[in-house]
């Protein structure tokens, strides 16, 4: 099967298993939830679906050699996330900051139709729910992983912070390691690293970004609250989960609603908040491969780290936000 990526081109995708599982209800549910919840839903930011990005982590873990098992593992990871995305991490929040699609992802898996069409290939779904088991698939932050650089990849070029040949650049210079991504240029892995930071500032951390996601989160918990939706019902698709909200005679919520628009935006303000959130940072700092031996960047760039550490210092804190346009 010949499928058309926006990122990677044309990619001939050959086993079976992978065709059949894009075409199961819970894969097919994701090309329409989007990746960045209600700031793609309002048009603030590019409509990249969650089914682009699992094809997409899967198409980069097959670039980096890994098992058909570990391209397995990439197809199916975020298949249990919610409609709006991380807006629900704000609404059923644990106490150890897990994303809520995660906590909830084995109870997703088993009553999908994934188990059958593992099965039918020889595959326990059991073996998908830790990614941490997969470490092209998944790494934990600052380090590189495939999950990590496709949402890269996706994101900046969309925002224009990266072009077709510079991602064609990057990828060129990125390797396995025991078992891990690293880069085998400090250049390249300079560039990885500053254009990630560019996306976090740009889109990821931005102040309406992080607004929308507490306002969009407080509508759905508001809803669960009055009974009007159940958790069950943050498994819809985003227009599915936005019309059954919409059905409300609840005032409150109407007039929270009527606030979700592409012109919000909104401020710090620490005498009258609206409210408080602290929001995810995302940086990285990339093994390089210098002469046999891996070191972080930060550690063979000083500007690097000097630069990281100061935008980690400005960004890691609590906001208080109010709404200062509608």
């Amino acid at each position: 099967m010949y499928y058309q990526d926006t990122v990677y081109g044309q990619i001939n995708i050959g086993d079976p298993v992978l065709i059949e599982l894009m075409e199961t209800k819970a894969m097919r549910r994701l090309h329409n939830i989007l990746q960045h919840g209600i700031t793609g839903f309002l048009g603030i930011t590019h409509p990249v679906t969650r089914f682009e990005h699992s094809v997409g982590t899967m198409i980069l873990a097959r670039h980096f050699k890994a098992s058909l098992q570990e391209q397995i593992a990439a197809l199916l990871h975020d298949v249990s996330h919610t409609a709006f995305s991380h807006v629900t991490d704000h609404v059923f929040g644990t106490p150890t900051g897990e994303s809520y699609h995660e906590v909830m992802k084995e109870s997703y898996l088993k009553n999908s139709d994934i188990p059958k069409t593992l099965a039918n290939h020889g595959f326990d779904w059991r073996d998908f729910i830790d990614d941490t088991k997969y470490p092209i698939l998944e790494q934990s932050a600052p380090a590189l992983c495939a999950d990590r650089i496709d949402y890269f990849f996706r994101d900046s070029l969309s925002l224009g912070i990266l072009s077709h040949e510079e991602v064609e650049y990057i990828l060129s210079h990125l390797l396995i390691v025991n078992n891990q991504i690293v880069a085998d240029d400090i250049i390249a892995a300079r560039v990885l690293a500053d254009r990630y930071m560019s996306a976090d500032e740009k889109s990821w951390s931005d102040l309406q970004a992080i607004g929308l996601y507490e306002l969009m989160a407080r509508i759905i918990r508001r809803g669960v609250d009055i009974n009007l939706i159940s958790e069950m019902d943050v498994w819809q698709t985003d227009i599915e989960l936005w019309n059954q909200l919409n059905k409300t005679t609840d005032s409150y919520l109407k007039r929270q609603i009527s606030k979700l628009s592409a012109a919000l935006r909104f401020e710090e303000n620490l005498i009258d908040p609206l409210f408080e959130v602290t929001p995810r940072i995302r940086t990285i700092d990339p093994m390089v491969l210098v002469h046999g031996q891996l070191i972080p960047l930060s550690s063979s760039d000083p500007a690097y780290k000097s630069l990281r550490d100061d935008y980690l210092r400005r960004k890691q804190k609590t906001l208080s936000l109010r709404i200062v346009r509608c």
